[in-house]
């Protein structure tokens, strides 16, 4: 049984100025998918797309920046909408009120979706072509955001069994009893080894929206299975079925995973999206 070691939420104090190593997690997290992005644009059908203009560095920084935008409106407003939404419907403000935390990942998701959408259009190119792109530059961040849980001693898992080796004691959340480490289960499962997978997967030309479809089906399987040691929010519980809401947003993705994958067979591709 492990003690949860304590760290201070606060990397560095410029005087009135206090710099989080959460927020220094999505710093990294950004940094690494730009640097992702540019090894992407090695791959096919990336390297050999002309029309309506090749891919370049320009496009993983326009990508970057729009991503970031969907990442924080989307995930905090879809915090409110899936977690809170009867609080929040009688404190409008305090949805802007961003610094005292609550973010979903799937409502960030969305939020990046609609702004790959924009960004699609406005560039002229294929929507799913531009979310092959990006799909396996994402885990790397979620990987880094779950590192930033941890040090703030949050989203701690649900009590273990005392023989655990890796059961951990977290003192903030009320009791001494040992729990799962869930923030490092999750940065195992839907950081690393989705990565690994990923982007293994997707070095070779695929059909367009296989490489979202597997994205998709690989996040909600992992993130469906690591809920089962995440203690479930204290204000909403278990819900139908004894599973947390973030099993039951996983569902529609896992479903729409499977649907994307088997469409993509039955979809012709556009030439500018094809492999050499």
């Amino acid at each position: 049984m492990l003690m949860y070691p304590h760290i201070d939420p606060v990397a560095l104090q410029l005087g009135p100025i206090a710099i989080h190593w959460y927020g220094l997690t999505y710093l990294v997290a950004f940094g690494l998918f730009y640097f992702l992005g540019t090894r992407r644009l090695a791959h096919e059908p990336f390297r050999s797309v002309s029309l309506p203009q090749p891919w370049t560095r320009k496009d993983v920084e326009d990508i970057l920046f729009l991503g970031v935008m969907g990442v924080v409106v989307g995930g905090r407003l879809g915090y409110c909408l899936f977690y809170k939404p009867g609080y929040y419907l009688t404190h409008p403000l305090e949805v802007f009120f961003v610094w005292q935390g609550g973010m979903s990942f799937h409502g960030g998701l969305l939020g990046v979706i609609a702004a790959m959408v924009w960004y699609a259009h406005s560039r002229g190119r294929p929507f799913w072509q531009v979310m092959d792109f990006v799909a396996p530059c994402v885990p790397t961040g979620l990987a880094a955001g779950r590192v930033g849980n941890f040090i703030n001693g949050e989203l701690w898992g649900r009590f273990s069994s005392p023989d655990l080796p890796w059961g951990m004691v977290f003192p903030q959340s009320g009791s001494m009893m040992p729990r799962h480490p869930s923030q490092v289960y999750q940065f195992l499962l839907e950081g690393l080894l989705l990565f690994i997978i990923l982007w293994l997967y997707a070095r070779k030309p695929r059909l367009p929206r296989r490489v979202s479809a597997v994205f998709l089906m690989g996040y909600g399987a992992m993130r469906f299975i690591a809920e089962f040691f995440r203690e479930p929010d204290d204000f909403l519980g278990l819900l139908a079925l004894h599973m947390s809401m973030g099993q039951w947003l996983c569902v529609p993705m896992i479903a729409f995973g499977v649907w994307l994958y088997w469409s993509a067979g039955r979809v012709t591709p556009a030439p500018q999206a094809a492999a050499r």
